[in-house]
């Protein structure tokens, strides 16, 4: 009878072990958002494509350590928009809510997708648009804008993985992505992130052995 308490104690402190250890749900890893643009807005796709006002599903598809890949579709996922090349972008301070970031312009035009950062992200996508289109905004928004010689509208992802990205300033000169990207700060020992408590882990790893050892004695008193 002891033993089985012993046992049951054992079971349930590791039930709590696991329920205190972190967990990582699917929005965690394609950052799948829903944005509402309350009035008409531009971006990458087929010439200057055009969303109007209305509710949109954005997630990340696909992600390297130098782009990523986007995807903006109807609020009900039935359809796709457009499938958008990014790249990362650092911001030194994250916030709790979805920030959207646009290329401003005249009034009475759309403003142009720039970037999207997911709730408590520092790193952000900034997007790239094709190179014929984005020379034009440049100039219009007096600004670099991201930019790909490939045809966006057509482009399956693979291609978008390998397309070679640059920076094209208001003058049409290709630039630096520095220039408009912002790279991380440099990482210190001072700098680096406080890590999640190991309490619940170090927990976990007692309730295990407890469990082993428990196993091990009852093994050997009916081996006695």
């Amino acid at each position: 009878m002891k033993q089985f308490r012993a046992l049951t104690i054992a079971v349930c402190l590791l039930a709590v072990g696991m329920f205190l250890l972190p967990k990582a749900t699917a929005d965690d890893f394609n950052k799948e958002t829903l944005v509402t643009f309350s009035a008409p807005v531009e971006v990458p796709g087929a010439g200057a494509q055009i969303l109007p006002a209305g509710t949109y599903d954005i997630e990340l598809v696909d992600a390297m350590p130098n782009r990523n890949i986007v995807r903006i579709r109807s609020a009900d996922r039935s359809h796709v928009y457009t499938t958008i090349l990014a790249i990362p972008n650092y911001r030194l301070k994250a916030t709790d809510k979805t920030v959207m970031t646009f290329n401003e312009r005249p009034a009475g035009q759309p403003e142009a997708l720039k970037a999207w950062f997911y709730p408590g992200d520092n790193w952000g996508q900034e997007f790239v648009y094709a190179k014929s289109r984005a020379v034009e905004l440049a100039k219009v928004v007096k600004e670099p804008v991201l930019a790909t010689p490939i045809e966006l509208a057509s482009a399956p992802i693979e291609a978008l993985k390998l397309a070679p990205v640059e920076a094209v300033a208001p003058t049409g000169e290709a630039i630096e992505l520095a220039q408009v990207v912002e790279p991380p700060p440099p990482v210190t020992a001072k700098s680096l992130p406080q890590t999640a408590s190991p309490l619940p882990l170090i927990g976990l790893l007692g309730m295990l052995s407890l469990v082993t050892g428990f196993g091990v004695s009852l093994t050997a008193k009916r081996s006695a």
